[in-house]
């Protein structure tokens, strides 16, 4: 598993940027009317390329396909699985041989007013008793949003209850999180072990 942050979105020359990606990107890059949008959405494209040429030997520029449940997928690579993600101030790839969520999230999303429909109880006692509970609060939502996007689930209703049995040590999934200054990143890996028992979960 390899994933890559970018962060200065500000410098990207869109117009040069979103020659690079191809056609299928740069439609989608366009959909968004806000410039800096489209910034996110070129800049995470091209740090799938960059990870695929870096660790693959992929230079073609990818062409994604998308299963039943809207998970992307690379359409000549499925044996690859890869997910992108972006807040604000960063976007974020990760890419490996087993299937994978990454999540990135701005720390001035934390309202408190958002845990008892986010978060069960246990985890909304972690937070509101934390030293930090705006960060605390960001990198459960983290965890939570990448698992959902490893698997393809996407956002839950019922997101309170989404960690129930996966922290750090289960054996199903990895997470691994990082904090920064204006955001957190956290990927989930689904566990060679339960790959090897059980087989990939998105195949074309």
């Amino acid at each position: 598993m390899n994933y890559e942050l970018f962060t200065d979105i500000a410098d990207i020359d869109l117009t040069e940027a979103l020659a690079t990606v191809g056609p299928q990107r740069r439609k989608h890059a366009l959909r968004y009317r806000r410039e800096h949008d489209q910034r996110l959405s070129v800049a995470a494209f091209q740090l799938l390329q960059r990870l695929l040429t870096r660790h693959y030997g992929i230079s073609e520029t990818p062409v994604l396909a998308f299963e039943a449940n809207g998970k992307p997928f690379l359409a000549d690579h499925p044996d690859i699985f890869f997910n992108l993600s972006h807040c604000q101030e960063a976007v974020a790839c990760v890419v490996g041989d087993v299937c994978v969520g990454i999540d990135v999230e701005s720390l001035s999303s934390y309202d408190v007013s958002l845990l008892p429909s986010t978060m069960n109880d246990d985890e909304q006692q972690l937070i509101l008793r934390s030293p930090d509970p705006r960060t605390s609060f960001v990198r459960l939502w983290t965890m939570k949003e990448s698992l959902l996007k490893m698997t393809g689930a996407g956002i839950s209703s019922d997101m309170r209850n989404i960690l129930n049995g996966y922290d750090a040590n289960s054996e199903a999934f990895r997470f691994h999180t990082t904090v920064y200054p204006q955001f957190v990143c956290t990927v989930c890996q689904e566990s060679t072990i339960k790959q090897q028992h059980e087989g990939a979960v998105f195949h074309s």
